[in-house]
């Protein structure tokens, strides 16, 4: 009778903490159509940081992840790398130079503050990678910032203790350490010389979103997290993933513009993308918002991501086997 008992206060525990996961996601798609809704009211497109979408959903299902658990640096950080990317896109035309220096700003921030926020790289590229110049922009990602750390504080009170030990897909159970600055420099090295090579490959082809913004965070995590880092185990359905997330994204803004709904829906299809195939790949979910502040976009789109992530894919790989060769440090 006692194991009858467990095994059913067990079944109770799991629908409960199902039910919370799917409250959680529900609150990022609602946090997702709001700031969607300000940029449309507003008429300032980059309110709506495709960055917020893979912040929002892992802040709301795991609130006590390392992300939730940072509200300040994920206010300060994304707001600093923004106005190291308006900086050099006012002063510089899209280039290697501008693109390095970018980057290498937004690296410097994450590394000096030992930020967790990985996605903060992203708002340093994003001006640089759209043609946005106004200094609007980094109070916008603060807005969007601010409003996500405000609600995630009382949802880690309601919804910490239940989705603490929430039963998720194996690869969606992350390492805090994975957000943890990474260890040695040659990953540095590495990221920069990739990022460099994808600014050939831009210049080559003219697709501008072969290096899109969230690959640099792609990249970030892969060559410094190699061990842990969840989707460098399955390197090759990164391509995959993010061409489908994209697809879905650059559908829904061709059918139904940049509002709140096509918001929800290119977010939400990104977490379904992640969940058919068993992924943790949250910059995956900005891919498919990213759209949304595109200029006239193009179904050249899903497929210049997925060139990039398959570069990144094959550049992780031969980093990997270098690494075998050449110590850490």
């Amino acid at each position: 009778m006692a194991i009858e008992e467990r095994v059913s206060a067990e079944s109770r525990d799991l629908s409960r903490r199902t039910w919370y996961r799917i409250a959680a996601e529900l609150i990022g798609l609602s946090y997702i159509a709001l700031i969607a809704g300000i940029a449309s009211v507003t008429g300032l497109f980059y309110v709506m940081f495709p960055e917020l979408g893979a912040l929002s959903h892992d802040v709301f299902t795991r609130p006590r992840g390392t992300w939730a658990a940072a509200p300040v640096l994920l206010v300060i950080t994304p707001l600093l790398t923004a106005l190291i990317g308006i900086f050099f896109t006012r002063l510089l035309p899209y280039g290697y130079i501008s693109v390095l220096l970018t980057v290498g700003g937004a690296v410097t921030v994450m590394v000096a503050l030992d930020s967790p926020i990985a996605p903060a790289i992203s708002a340093g590229l994003l001006p640089l990678v759209v043609g946005i110049k106004s200094w609007w922009y980094p109070p916008a990602i603060l807005l969007g910032t601010i409003l996500l750390a405000l609600i995630s504080i009382p949802w880690k009170r309601i919804g910490g203790p239940h989705l603490a030990m929430a039963v998720r897909p194996a690869t969606d159970l992350v390492d805090d350490a994975l957000e943890e600055p990474p260890a040695g420099r040659n990953w540095i090295v590495a990221l920069m010389t990739f990022v460099a090579a994808a600014v050939t490959v831009v210049k080559l082809t003219g697709l501008r979103f072969v290096l899109f913004p969230p690959l640099v965070v792609i990249g970030f995590e892969m060559l410094g997290h190699p061990t842990i880092c969840p989707w460098a185990k399955r390197p090759w359905w990164l391509p995959i993933a993010c061409f489908l997330t994209a697809a879905g994204g650059f559908l829904s803004s061709r059918w139904l513009g940049v509002g709140p709904l096509a918001a929800g829906l290119s977010m939400g299809w990104g977490i379904l993308v992640l969940r058919v195939f068993d992924l943790h790949i949250p910059p995956a979910i900005a891919v498919a918002l990213l759209p949304l502040v595109m200029d006239s976009p193009t179904i050249a789109y899903p497929f210049a991501v997925g060139i990039g992530t398959l570069l990144m894919t094959l550049w992780f790989l031969l980093y990997q086997r270098v690494q075998y060769r050449i110590p850490a440090g």
